[in-house]
């Protein structure tokens, strides 16, 4: 069974930085596309970054040249780095793999495993 926990989220000031992590167990994921997605309340659950088997990202426009989506393979292990922290950039994060799509996709719902979440604040 496939598990995703993920870890280090917290409250920071603006501009200020944090590192997400996201371990998986249970399956071989460098094979396939994982991502990071957010919900703010009241709000839909969006996209963030995603990263496919090879490596190759893909940003919202909206934390381009803030965030970094990394993976490290031999730990199983899906990071993101989130510098220069913003307000609207207060959600929960979360993380997911897609076993389906042979490409990362910015859907949610091409996703299907999930995990439960950790919490970003950011004030300001």
């Amino acid at each position: 069974q496939v598990q995703l926990v993920e870890s280090g989220g917290g409250s920071v000031q603006a501009g200020g930085t944090l590192r997400l992590s996201c371990v998986v167990s249970g399956y071989r994921y460098s094979s396939y596309s994982m991502g990071w997605f957010r919900q703010a309340p009241g709000k839909e659950r969006e996209a963030v970054a995603t990263i496919n088997s090879d490596a190759s990202t893909r940003y919202a426009d909206s934390v381009k040249g803030r965030f970094t989506i990394s993976k490290d393979n031999a730990k199983s292990t899906l990071y993101l780095q989130m510098n220069s922290l913003k307000p609207e950039d207060t959600a929960m994060y979360y993380c997911a793999i897609d076993r389906v799509h042979p490409r990362a996709t910015m859907v949610p719902a091409a996703y299907g495993n999930w995990g439960q979440g950790t919490q970003v604040t950011v004030s300001s």
